[in-house]
Protein backbone atom coordinates (compact mmCIF):
# COMPACT_ATOMS: atom_id res chain seq x y z
CA UNK A 1 0.00 0.00 0.00
CA UNK A 2 1.32 3.58 -0.65
CA UNK A 3 0.02 7.24 -0.04
CA UNK A 4 0.73 10.52 -1.51
CA UNK A 5 -0.23 13.84 0.25
CA UNK A 6 -1.62 16.42 -2.06
CA UNK A 7 -2.25 20.07 -1.58
CA UNK A 8 -4.33 22.50 -3.66
CA UNK A 9 -3.48 26.22 -3.82
CA UNK A 10 -7.17 27.19 -4.27
CA UNK A 11 -10.34 26.74 -2.82
CA UNK A 12 -12.40 23.18 -2.65
CA UNK A 13 -15.16 21.70 -0.99
CA UNK A 14 -14.11 17.87 -0.41
CA UNK A 15 -17.42 17.45 1.72
CA UNK A 16 -20.15 18.65 -0.68
CA UNK A 17 -18.20 16.23 -3.06
CA UNK A 18 -18.65 13.69 -0.25
CA UNK A 19 -22.27 14.70 0.12
CA UNK A 20 -23.10 14.17 -3.33
CA UNK A 21 -21.36 10.74 -4.12
CA UNK A 22 -23.35 9.30 -1.11
CA UNK A 23 -26.70 10.13 -3.16
CA UNK A 24 -25.42 6.94 -4.84
CA UNK A 25 -26.33 3.90 -2.29
CA UNK A 26 -23.83 2.25 -4.27
CA UNK A 27 -20.85 4.49 -3.39
CA UNK A 28 -18.32 3.33 -0.13
CA UNK A 29 -18.48 6.64 1.11
CA UNK A 30 -17.99 7.61 4.67
CA UNK A 31 -18.68 11.61 5.21
CA UNK A 32 -17.61 11.73 9.45
CA UNK A 33 -14.29 10.51 8.20
CA UNK A 34 -14.07 12.41 5.06
CA UNK A 35 -13.36 9.52 3.04
CA UNK A 36 -14.22 7.52 -0.43
CA UNK A 37 -12.83 4.84 -1.93
CA UNK A 38 -12.98 4.74 -5.95
CA UNK A 39 -12.90 1.79 -8.17
CA UNK A 40 -10.38 1.69 -11.12
CA UNK A 41 -10.18 -0.05 -14.27
CA UNK A 42 -7.07 -0.16 -16.66
CA UNK A 43 -7.16 -2.68 -18.88
CA UNK A 44 -8.08 -5.82 -17.32
CA UNK A 45 -7.12 -4.85 -14.05
CA UNK A 46 -9.11 -3.84 -11.31
CA UNK A 47 -8.06 -1.24 -8.68
CA UNK A 48 -9.22 0.77 -6.01
CA UNK A 49 -8.54 4.24 -4.52
CA UNK A 50 -8.69 5.88 -1.14
CA UNK A 51 -9.11 9.03 -0.76
CA UNK A 52 -9.15 11.23 2.40
CA UNK A 53 -9.07 15.15 3.07
CA UNK A 54 -7.15 16.05 5.76
CA UNK A 55 -7.72 19.91 5.07
CA UNK A 56 -10.27 22.10 5.19
CA UNK A 57 -12.17 23.92 2.39
CA UNK A 58 -9.90 27.31 2.72
CA UNK A 59 -6.55 24.77 2.55
CA UNK A 60 -7.41 21.38 1.12
CA UNK A 61 -5.32 18.66 1.77
CA UNK A 62 -5.76 15.02 0.38
CA UNK A 63 -3.99 11.83 1.25
CA UNK A 64 -4.40 8.95 -1.74
CA UNK A 65 -3.63 5.26 -1.50
CA UNK A 66 -3.86 2.30 -3.33
CA UNK A 67 -2.15 -1.05 -3.29
CA UNK A 68 -0.25 -0.92 -6.98
CA UNK A 69 2.74 0.83 -6.34
CA UNK A 70 3.60 0.32 -10.40
CA UNK A 71 0.24 1.91 -11.27
CA UNK A 72 0.78 4.77 -8.78
CA UNK A 73 1.49 7.64 -11.22
CA UNK A 74 -1.76 6.38 -13.41
CA UNK A 75 -3.51 6.74 -10.41
CA UNK A 76 -3.04 9.80 -9.08
CA UNK A 77 -3.45 10.92 -12.59
CA UNK A 78 -7.05 9.56 -12.45
CA UNK A 79 -7.60 11.35 -9.38
CA UNK A 80 -6.50 14.56 -9.75
CA UNK A 81 -8.86 14.49 -13.15
CA UNK A 82 -11.45 12.92 -11.89
CA UNK A 83 -11.62 15.35 -9.12
CA UNK A 84 -10.34 18.32 -10.97
CA UNK A 85 -7.83 19.25 -8.27
CA UNK A 86 -5.94 21.26 -11.27
CA UNK A 87 -9.24 23.17 -11.82
CA UNK A 88 -8.96 27.08 -9.86
CA UNK A 89 -12.02 27.61 -8.14
CA UNK A 90 -10.99 30.42 -6.25
CA UNK A 91 -10.97 32.28 -9.93
CA UNK A 92 -14.40 30.61 -10.70
CA UNK A 93 -15.46 31.99 -7.41
CA UNK A 94 -14.61 36.00 -8.26
CA UNK A 95 -15.69 35.50 -12.43
CA UNK A 96 -19.47 35.60 -9.84
CA UNK A 97 -18.25 38.92 -8.52
CA UNK A 98 -20.97 41.24 -9.68
CA UNK A 99 -23.09 38.68 -11.25
CA UNK A 100 -27.10 37.50 -9.72
CA UNK A 101 -25.04 34.78 -8.08
CA UNK A 102 -22.65 36.13 -5.95
CA UNK A 103 -24.32 35.69 -2.86
CA UNK A 104 -24.51 32.25 -3.79
CA UNK A 105 -20.72 31.77 -4.09
CA UNK A 106 -20.16 33.52 -1.24
CA UNK A 107 -22.25 31.23 0.92
CA UNK A 108 -21.39 28.18 -1.22
CA UNK A 109 -17.37 28.78 -2.30
CA UNK A 110 -15.28 26.38 -3.81
CA UNK A 111 -18.21 24.07 -4.78
CA UNK A 112 -16.62 21.61 -7.57
CA UNK A 113 -18.06 20.06 -10.53
CA UNK A 114 -18.81 16.25 -8.75
CA UNK A 115 -18.17 13.50 -11.47
CA UNK A 116 -19.05 9.92 -11.34
CA UNK A 117 -15.77 7.29 -11.38
CA UNK A 118 -16.46 6.21 -14.87
CA UNK A 119 -17.63 7.36 -17.93
CA UNK A 120 -19.82 4.36 -19.46
CA UNK A 121 -21.53 3.60 -15.83
CA UNK A 122 -22.28 7.32 -15.99
CA UNK A 123 -24.07 7.53 -19.25
CA UNK A 124 -25.87 4.33 -18.21
CA UNK A 125 -26.63 5.65 -15.25
CA UNK A 126 -27.91 9.15 -16.59
CA UNK A 127 -29.86 7.11 -19.58
CA UNK A 128 -31.77 5.43 -16.32
CA UNK A 129 -32.44 7.87 -14.53
CA UNK A 130 -34.19 10.09 -16.93
CA UNK A 131 -37.82 10.79 -16.16
CA UNK A 132 -37.80 8.98 -12.97
CA UNK A 133 -37.92 10.49 -9.19
CA UNK A 134 -34.67 10.48 -7.74
CA UNK A 135 -35.53 7.46 -5.43
CA UNK A 136 -36.75 4.68 -7.89
CA UNK A 137 -34.49 6.23 -10.11
CA UNK A 138 -30.91 5.35 -7.43
CA UNK A 139 -33.59 1.76 -6.99
CA UNK A 140 -32.92 0.63 -10.57
CA UNK A 141 -29.16 1.79 -10.79
CA UNK A 142 -28.17 -0.19 -7.55
CA UNK A 143 -29.73 -3.27 -9.29
CA UNK A 144 -28.30 -2.70 -12.46
CA UNK A 145 -25.05 -2.38 -10.87
CA UNK A 146 -25.65 -5.51 -8.21
CA UNK A 147 -26.76 -7.80 -10.43
CA UNK A 148 -24.46 -6.86 -13.37
CA UNK A 149 -21.41 -5.74 -12.08
CA UNK A 150 -18.88 -6.87 -9.28
CA UNK A 151 -18.40 -6.10 -5.88
CA UNK A 152 -14.26 -6.41 -4.47
CA UNK A 153 -13.69 -5.53 -0.46
CA UNK A 154 -16.65 -3.48 -0.37
CA UNK A 155 -16.61 -1.30 -3.36
CA UNK A 156 -18.64 -2.06 -6.53
CA UNK A 157 -17.15 -1.96 -10.00
CA UNK A 158 -19.15 -1.27 -12.67
CA UNK A 159 -21.06 -3.42 -15.50
CA UNK A 160 -18.82 -3.19 -18.87
CA UNK A 161 -20.86 -2.39 -21.98
CA UNK A 162 -19.48 -5.83 -23.28
CA UNK A 163 -21.26 -7.66 -20.52
CA UNK A 164 -25.17 -5.07 -21.16
CA UNK A 165 -25.08 -5.38 -25.13
CA UNK A 166 -25.17 -9.42 -24.71
CA UNK A 167 -28.69 -9.68 -21.95
CA UNK A 168 -31.65 -9.07 -23.43
CA UNK A 169 -34.95 -6.22 -22.61
CA UNK A 170 -36.43 -9.16 -20.94
CA UNK A 171 -33.60 -8.92 -18.00
CA UNK A 172 -33.47 -5.53 -17.37
CA UNK A 173 -37.77 -5.38 -16.80
CA UNK A 174 -37.14 -8.52 -14.29
CA UNK A 175 -35.36 -5.20 -12.52
CA UNK A 176 -38.56 -3.19 -13.25
CA UNK A 177 -36.58 -0.88 -16.05
CA UNK A 178 -39.51 -0.32 -18.43
CA UNK A 179 -39.04 -1.72 -22.18
CA UNK A 180 -38.43 1.42 -24.03
CA UNK A 181 -35.18 2.03 -20.78
CA UNK A 182 -34.36 -1.55 -20.99
CA UNK A 183 -33.72 -1.64 -24.96
CA UNK A 184 -32.18 2.11 -24.69
CA UNK A 185 -29.30 1.17 -22.15
CA UNK A 186 -28.70 -2.33 -24.15
CA UNK A 187 -28.36 -0.76 -27.47
CA UNK A 188 -26.10 2.10 -26.32
CA UNK A 189 -23.93 -0.56 -24.63
CA UNK A 190 -23.80 -2.46 -27.95
CA UNK A 191 -22.78 0.46 -30.16
CA UNK A 192 -19.69 1.22 -27.53
CA UNK A 193 -18.85 -2.68 -27.44
CA UNK A 194 -18.60 -3.03 -31.09
CA UNK A 195 -16.78 0.60 -31.02
CA UNK A 196 -19.33 2.46 -32.99
CA UNK A 197 -19.32 5.21 -29.78
CA UNK A 198 -16.06 5.52 -28.42
CA UNK A 199 -16.48 7.45 -25.20
CA UNK A 200 -12.98 8.41 -24.61
CA UNK A 201 -12.64 9.21 -27.80
CA UNK A 202 -16.02 11.98 -27.07
CA UNK A 203 -13.27 13.44 -24.56
CA UNK A 204 -11.22 15.44 -26.89
CA UNK A 205 -14.00 17.07 -28.81
CA UNK A 206 -15.87 20.11 -28.10
CA UNK A 207 -19.10 20.10 -26.51
CA UNK A 208 -21.32 20.93 -28.78
CA UNK A 209 -19.71 18.26 -31.48
CA UNK A 210 -20.47 15.77 -27.89
CA UNK A 211 -23.67 16.65 -27.87
CA UNK A 212 -24.91 16.46 -31.70
CA UNK A 213 -23.15 13.12 -31.57
CA UNK A 214 -24.84 11.98 -28.60
CA UNK A 215 -28.35 13.01 -29.28
CA UNK A 216 -28.48 10.86 -32.83
CA UNK A 217 -28.71 7.76 -30.38
CA UNK A 218 -31.86 6.73 -29.91
CA UNK A 219 -32.87 7.09 -25.86
CA UNK A 220 -29.83 10.18 -25.42
CA UNK A 221 -31.86 13.58 -25.53
CA UNK A 222 -29.97 17.40 -24.84
CA UNK A 223 -31.09 16.74 -20.77
CA UNK A 224 -29.00 13.61 -20.46
CA UNK A 225 -26.14 14.57 -22.85
CA UNK A 226 -26.00 17.67 -20.96
CA UNK A 227 -25.94 15.90 -17.90
CA UNK A 228 -22.84 13.37 -18.77
CA UNK A 229 -21.02 16.16 -20.74
CA UNK A 230 -21.36 18.01 -16.46
CA UNK A 231 -20.70 14.39 -14.65
CA UNK A 232 -19.38 12.82 -16.91
CA UNK A 233 -16.47 14.74 -18.68
CA UNK A 234 -16.81 17.75 -15.86
CA UNK A 235 -17.60 20.43 -18.75
CA UNK A 236 -17.39 23.73 -17.50
CA UNK A 237 -20.29 24.98 -19.12
CA UNK A 238 -23.04 22.91 -19.29
CA UNK A 239 -26.79 24.40 -17.87
CA UNK A 240 -29.49 21.71 -18.09
CA UNK A 241 -32.48 24.35 -18.60
CA UNK A 242 -34.84 21.47 -18.91
CA UNK A 243 -33.73 20.45 -15.42
CA UNK A 244 -36.83 21.05 -12.25
CA UNK A 245 -34.56 21.23 -10.39
CA UNK A 246 -31.90 24.34 -12.13
CA UNK A 247 -35.68 25.94 -12.50
CA UNK A 248 -36.84 25.86 -8.92
CA UNK A 249 -33.59 26.76 -7.54
CA UNK A 250 -33.65 29.95 -10.24
CA UNK A 251 -37.19 30.41 -9.35
CA UNK A 252 -36.32 30.27 -5.02
CA UNK A 253 -33.07 31.90 -5.47
CA UNK A 254 -34.68 35.05 -7.50
CA UNK A 255 -37.71 35.39 -5.85
CA UNK A 256 -40.12 34.69 -9.45
CA UNK A 257 -43.63 34.35 -9.31
CA UNK A 258 -43.44 30.81 -11.70
CA UNK A 259 -40.77 28.57 -12.96
CA UNK A 260 -38.43 30.36 -15.67
CA UNK A 261 -39.03 29.09 -19.06
CA UNK A 262 -35.71 27.64 -20.76
CA UNK A 263 -35.38 30.88 -22.74
CA UNK A 264 -35.46 33.44 -19.60
CA UNK A 265 -33.02 30.69 -18.39
CA UNK A 266 -30.60 30.96 -21.28
CA UNK A 267 -30.64 35.09 -21.30
CA UNK A 268 -29.95 35.13 -16.93
CA UNK A 269 -27.17 32.74 -17.56
CA UNK A 270 -25.20 34.49 -19.97
CA UNK A 271 -23.45 36.66 -17.13
CA UNK A 272 -22.78 32.87 -15.84
CA UNK A 273 -20.70 32.12 -19.01
CA UNK A 274 -18.29 30.47 -19.37
CA UNK A 275 -18.44 28.78 -16.22
CA UNK A 276 -22.51 27.51 -15.95
CA UNK A 277 -21.49 24.06 -14.63
CA UNK A 278 -20.49 25.90 -11.48
CA UNK A 279 -23.85 28.03 -11.47
CA UNK A 280 -25.81 24.68 -12.04
CA UNK A 281 -24.35 23.04 -9.18
CA UNK A 282 -24.59 25.90 -6.64
CA UNK A 283 -28.02 26.61 -8.00
CA UNK A 284 -28.77 22.71 -6.83
CA UNK A 285 -26.51 22.98 -3.67
CA UNK A 286 -28.95 25.81 -2.60
CA UNK A 287 -32.37 23.92 -2.76
CA UNK A 288 -30.47 20.56 -1.27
Amino acid sequence: MWEEEIKLNTIYDFDYSLYRISFDPLASVQIEERFVSIPFVMGNEKHIIHVQAIGSTKQPRFIVKSKDAKRKNEILEFIVDLFQWKKDLAKIKNHFIGTNLVSLFNQYPGTPIVREFDLYYSLMKTIIHQQLNMKFAYVLSTRFVERYGEQVEGVWFYPTPERIASIKVEDLRELQFSGRKAEYVIDTSRLIAEGKLDLNELKGKADEEILSELIKIRGIGRWTAENWLMFGLGREDQFPKADIGIQNAVKKFLAMDQKPTKEVLEEISQEWYPYRSYASLTLWRSIE
